[in-house]
């Protein structure tokens, strides 16, 4: 504690700065809306993330030579319901990283009607496709479940489980729902969605790092002329969430462009 005495010699008067104001609880993401309500549900959707990867279900279904347009719609709906309903109410179940209000019962119930949904159009899917969309009906649920819950010694929840699960799998279920079997242009898509996705997930982790976890961030840069750059949170933020930003409209707009060009 810092102490000076007073020009008339009074008193002793405490110069200790005052604590500094924290300011409002940061948001847990670039897109999370604020507490509460139906912003909850916002939030728990992950909307640029979720957009982002059903953009590749749209990428793989686009690489067949003919590209069914109810196949595709059925596909998005099962990837939307496994992705983004189960997968991300299973995550906030665990632990609650996006501390939303969600009655656990409520996420309970998210999560299995997602699964249910996406495993029920999946059987459709066979129906219609054959016996080669069975290994993408059994993996997807195992996906979901054993990376949000980090089961099997946390062997999925990881950059390449990950990169596997929510980029190259999209791909290749989409393909395989519109062809009935593999060729070498959806394996190269999902290579290179495989790497998007670990891009993801190696720009989210210290971006989550930052907005969940951080109680404060404090540091210089100094420059080699001697000059110093000051660190703070929402320097360290920025690049991160922009490139994040950026990635996410830049898969969807490329989906949507083949979208529009094999369904006219």
């Amino acid at each position: 504690m810092a102490v000076a005495w007073s020009c008339g010699g009074g008193a002793p008067v405490d110069e200790t700065p005052a604590p500094r104001d924290p300011g409002p609880e940061p948001r847990t993401a670039f897109y999370a809306a604020r507490p509460g309500g139906w912003r909850d549900w916002w939030t728990l959707l992950h909307p640029p993330y979720t957009a982002w990867h059903l953009a590749y279900v749209v990428i793989g279904a686009c690489l067949a030579p003919v590209v069914n347009a109810t196949r595709l719609v059925a596909t998005l709906l099962a990837f939307f319901f496994a992705v983004g309903l189960a997968a991300h109410a299973l995550d906030e179940l665990h632990g609650r990283p996006l501390r939303t209000q969600i009655p656990s019962a409520a996420l309970v119930a998210t999560a299995c009607v997602g699964l249910a949904g996406a495993i029920g159009l999946g059987i459709v899917g066979i129906t219609q496709v054959g016996w080669a969309l069975v290994p993408f009906l059994v993996v997807g649920p195992v996906l979901v479940v054993a990376y949000n819950f980090e089961l099997l010694g946390g062997a999925v929840h990881n950059e390449v489980g990950f990169a596997a699960g929510w980029g190259a799998f999209p791909v290749l279920t989409a393909y395989v729902a519109q062809t009935g079997r593999l060729a070498v242009a959806p394996l190269i898509a999902a290579v290179g969605a495989f790497a998007l996705s670990a891009a993801q997930r190696a720009l989210s982790m210290p971006a989550r790092l930052l907005r969940r976890r951080a109680a404060d961030v404090a540091g210089t840069v100094v420059m080699i002329d001697g000059g110093e750059v000051p660190l703070d949170r929402s320097v360290l933020l920025a690049p991160l969430e922009q490139a994040l930003r950026a990635m996410s409209w830049a898969v969807v707009l490329l989906a949507a462009a083949l979208a529009v060009a094999r369904l006219r």
